[in-house]
């Protein structure tokens, strides 16, 4: 089982994918899915613009890849961690697939669905609960999305 020491480490991982998407100038979120010997078993990252698909966010490209390379469509003991705390879409995927834990970075004040806004991962009218664990790294997860936007507004203003 993945130890509270090692949320650090899945949190650098998922911010490599992150980094990824500043790259293509997608929002930048990254997501990691690992096993319960802490493999990796999927990864995402934001391609909503890339790919012209609302439902492109990293953490549904990371569960999918799991679930494809399990050959299974539960992710039981499985954990993904996230730079940003998931939206609604991701966290009801997270209940479909029956994930075992989540782990995120920022939190989300707009469309959080972990906790923030919204607690999908814990209603009482799902299914499925999860384990949710929430702000790791958050002043880095945080600083790379602040940094995007700011650089996003200020390249708006000169047109």
């Amino acid at each position: 089982m993945i130890s509270t020491i090692s949320y650090t480490r899945l949190m650098e991982m998922a911010l490599r994918e992150a980094e990824f998407a500043l790259k293509q100038n997608e929002v930048p979120v990254g997501a990691i899915v690992v096993d319960s010997s802490g493999s990796i078993i999927g990864r995402g990252y934001n391609q909503v613009e890339m790919l012209k698909d609302a439902t492109a966010h990293a953490e549904m490209i990371a569960l999918t890849a799991a679930m494809s390379g399990l050959q299974d469509k539960y992710l039981i003991d499985c954990t993904l961690c996230v730079t940003l705390e998931p939206c609604p879409m991701c966290a009801g995927a997270m209940i479909n697939a029956k994930l075992g834990r989540l782990i995120f970075g920022s939190y989300d004040h707009k469309m959080g669905a972990a906790g923030t806004c919204f607690n999908l991962t814990h209603s009482k009218e799902l299914n499925h609960k999860l384990e949710v664990i929430g702000g790791i790294m958050e002043e880095k997860t945080t600083n790379i999305l602040k940094h995007f936007f700011t650089k996003k507004r200020s390249s708006c203003k000169g047109i």
